[in-house]
Parts: C-alpha cells; structure tokens; sequence
C-alpha cells in the first residue's frame, strides 16, 4: 500500500472512530434524556391518582376517574398483604388492552422498611417488552395507608425516536466519512506534492547523473523541507567528494607526469657526464696511459664530468631533503653580510657583471647562513649564464613589516610569460636543446624556492621581454634583533 493511500486509510479511521464515539456520546444522553422526562411525566401522573385513590373512591368510580386523569396509563393497587384492589391495562395508539394484569406489584414492592415519611418512598423500573408490545416504564411507589401502587406508561415513543436517532446517526456518519475520506484524499495529494518533486528530482538525478540539480522546497519549514534540505546537503557534499576526487586524480597524474620527466631530465643530464666519463676510459685503455699528454687531457675530462654529476647529485639531494621537510639550522643571520659574500664572490669570478648593494637597514633573520647563501649564489649565476657581459645587476635590502625584503633586479632580456610560469620547476630551461651552453641543469631556481620556503617566506618573480627579471624574497624578520640604520 502506497504511503498516500495509508494516509488516507488513516485519516478516515481516525474520522471513524471519532464518529462513532460521537454517535454513541449523542444516542446515550438523548436515551438519558428520554427516560428522564418519561420518569417525570409517571411522577406528574402519580399524585392526581394517590388523590383519587385516598378519596376513598370505589370500584367503577375508581377506575373512571383514575382513567379521566391518566389516560392510556398502566395502573395497578395492591394491599400490604397481597390482595390486588385494582388493575387498569395500559393501551398505545392502535392497540387494545396492552400491558393487563402484569403483576407489577408482585416483583417489585418497595422494602417493608420504608417508612410513610420518607421523602420519596418510590422505585423506577423498565419492564422488557412482550409480543405486540414496547418496554413499558413503571414507577412503583408506597402509599401512606401502607397499600402499593403502580403507574406505568409505554416506551413506544422514546424507541421509535431512539431508532430515528440511529439511522440519522447512521446516515451522518456514512455522509461524513465519505467527506473526510474524500478531503483528507485531497490534502493528502496536496501536502505529498512537494514530495513527489523530491522523488522526480531524485529519479532525474539517478537517471543522468546531474549531480549539479537541486532538490526544490529546501527552504520550507516543513518535514519535507527538511528532507529536501537534507539531501540537498548530501547532493552538496557528494559533489564535494567527487570534486575532490578529480583534484586528487588529477594531482597524481600530474606527479606522475612531473616524475616521469623528472626521471628524464636526471637521466638526461647524466648521460652526457657518464658518456663523456666512457669516453675518456675508452681513451685511456687505447694508449693514452703510455702518452703524457693524452694522459693529462682524459684525467682532466674525468674530473670535470664527475664533479658535474657531483654537482647535480648533490642539488637533487639538496631537493630531496627539502621535500622531506627536515628541520633546518635556525639562528640569527644578518641577511646584508650573506648578500654582500654573495657579491663578492661573484665578482671575483666574474668581474664583467657589475653588481650593485642598497642596503636601507640591517635587517637580521632566523635561519640557516650556508642555505640563504646559496639562494643569492644561484641568483647571480643565473644572471651569468642568461645575460650578455656588462649587464648590471641591483640588489636592494629592505623591511616590510614584519618581514625582510630582497630584491634581485637585472636590466637583461627579460623573459617570456610562458617561461616565467615554469622558471621554478625542476630541470626547467629556456632552451629546448639543453645546451650547456645556455645553463646548467636547470636546478637552481628550483633550489631558491625550496630554500625560500622552507624558511617559511616567498620568491616572487617579475619579467618582461626586454626589461630584465626582478625576483623579490620575503623572508620572516627576527623580531628579537635590533634594526640598525646604516650611513
């Protein structure tokens, strides 16, 4: 059974119930009523006939007055000892002498232990019906000369008007469950419509697989709004997870790819080492160890190639550990004295790049003297290896804020912007060809970003074709060490 026809089935019991309850509320006080006023109309009737009954009149006489004042009512006198004085039948409305002689007084006499000054010395009963009749209602009451009398009046009419009340009872009821069935089908439909979205929603959703759709009514107060609600949440972090999903896809490709290059610019980079090592071998095994000269040139070439791929190994271990998050030395480092060691060494390989030093303050920071060197060596051979002899190279310390300022800024060629993007990835050159010619191999602005930010800073570099490269570095100041002025 669907949930709409159970609610229905359930409104309509509920309608039911309360209909019945109804009915029976309304035909017991109406019967309580009835009797009521049946009970009042025998105690009206009694006292003219007690009246006539202590007059002293007889026989006949007796019988036509009591007839004059209670027409149509069930009388009956008996004495103390048993002796029946009188019995008038009750008669209804097209029937004759119902109701004679029913010994009324022979089953129902009052206790001998009432007493004549009683309040109310006198018992109601209802006699069941016999063939051809109604139950009849008798008041039996004890007369102050000690004898019993009885008046007695016919339920025909309070059965007939109980039996009017059950079929409208009836009727009304079957009327009004059809209504509330009819109505409570209606609201039903109504108030399950915005549930039948949801469900359409849902179906769509499954079906082409929108995960982009959202479940209408969410933003009712209702229990379907909060259903609503609550798979719009679900919908919501769903798409969350998927979403996440393709970023972590799409990162692994991305590593693998980075990894896969990786493991070609390092085999790439040492091919040409290891060849040229096999070569100067090969070299030596064919004489060169029994001629001086040839001796000296593939020694010479040996040495140069190892200490190459020395070189390299030990950038990428430098990476390496860089990657792995290991704790470097933290101590106070007077950034303006690693520069201008930079510089000088610099200039003492070669003297053909003039560099400059603007240094506002002394700025102090926390970290590792032999690392931050390297970044400013790496930086001015990058000028070095890209730029014509003469080219001029600015370097300008300076705080901001909380942090310390080093800007490296070259009047050379510049850069093009797809360039600039990648300048900071490992094994990235300019030159497609990898010449050595034009750099080593490709490492060292890798190297400057690691270090950079292991120091918990940023390397922000600017370039244009033609109008040099500036690369900015912030580095956390020492906020415990004074700032001091220079001339």
């Amino acid at each position: 059974m669907s949930l709409r026809a159970r609610l229905v089935a359930a409104t309509s019991l509920v309608a039911l119930v309360a209909l019945a309850i109804a009915a029976l509320a309304t035909y017991t006080a109406f019967s309580t009523s009835q009797l009521k006023q049946v009970d009042e109309g025998l105690q009206r009737t009694h006292e003219p006939v007690e009246k006539i009954i202590a007059s002293g009149a007889t026989g006949i006489d007796l019988e036509h007055q009591i007839e004059v004042v209670a027409p149509g009512t069930y009388i009956e006198l008996q004495q103390e000892d048993g002796t029946k004085l009188l019995s008038i039948p009750s008669r209804e409305v097209g029937h004759d002498e119902l109701y004679a002689n029913l010994g009324v007084l022979d089953d129902y006499k009052l206790p001998v232990s009432t007493q004549p000054g009683d309040a109310d010395p006198s018992r109601f009963v209802t006699l069941p019906a016999t063939e051809g009749s109604t139950e009849l209602r008798v008041r039996v009451s004890r007369l102050d000369t000690g004898s019993y009398l009885a008046v007695g009046q016919s339920l025909h009419d309070v059965t007939e008007s109980r039996r009017r009340l059950l079929e409208i009872e009836a009727l009304v009821a079957a009327v009004a469950l059809f209504v509330a069935g009819l109505v409570g089908w209606v609201l039903v439909r109504v108030g399950l419509r915005p549930l039948h979205r949801v469900e359409q929603t849902a179906l769509a959703i499954a079906d082409g697989g929108d995960l982009d759709q959202l479940v209408p009514g969410a933003d009712r107060p209702t229990e379907v709004g909060r259903l609503a609600s609550a798979l719009n949440t679900m919908l919501g972090r769903i798409r969350t997870a998927f979403a996440e999903r393709d970023t972590t896809e799409a990162a692994l490709r991305t590593s693998e790819e980075r990894m896969r290059r990786f493991v070609a610019d390092v085999s790439h980079e040492l091919r040409t080492p290891l060849a040229a090592v096999s070569a100067y071998s090969e070299l030596f095994d064919r004489g060169a160890r029994d001629h001086p000269a040839d001796l000296e040139r593939a020694m010479r070439g040996i040495n140069l190639e190892t200490a190459r791929m020395h070189e390299l190994v030990e950038e990428l271990l430098l990476l390496a550990r860089l990657d792995e998050g290991r704790p470097l030395e933290r101590k106070a480092v007077d950034l303006s004295e690693v520069v201008v060691q930079a510089i000088s060494a610099a200039r003492t390989v070669a003297p053909d790049w003039p560099i400059s030093l603007k240094v506002a303050e002394v700025v102090m920071v926390v970290g590792d003297a032999g690392k931050l060197r390297q970044v400013f060596d790496n930086l001015l051979a990058n000028v070095r290896t890209h730029t014509a002899s003469g080219t001029a190279t600015a370097i300008d310390i300076r705080t901001r804020a909380n942090s310390a300022v080093v800007t490296v800024r070259d009047n050379g060629p510049g850069m093009e912007p797809d360039q600039a993007a990648r300048v900071f990835e490992r094994f990235f050159r300019a030159d497609a060809s990898r010449s050595r010619r034009s750099g080593g191999a490709g490492l060292g602005m890798a190297i400057v970003h690691g270090i950079i930010t292991a120091h918990g800073g940023r390397v922000r570099l600017d370039t244009r074709p033609g109008q040099g490269v500036v690369v900015e570095i912030t580095l956390p100041r020492d906020q415990a060490a004074d700032i001091i002025p220079t001339d």
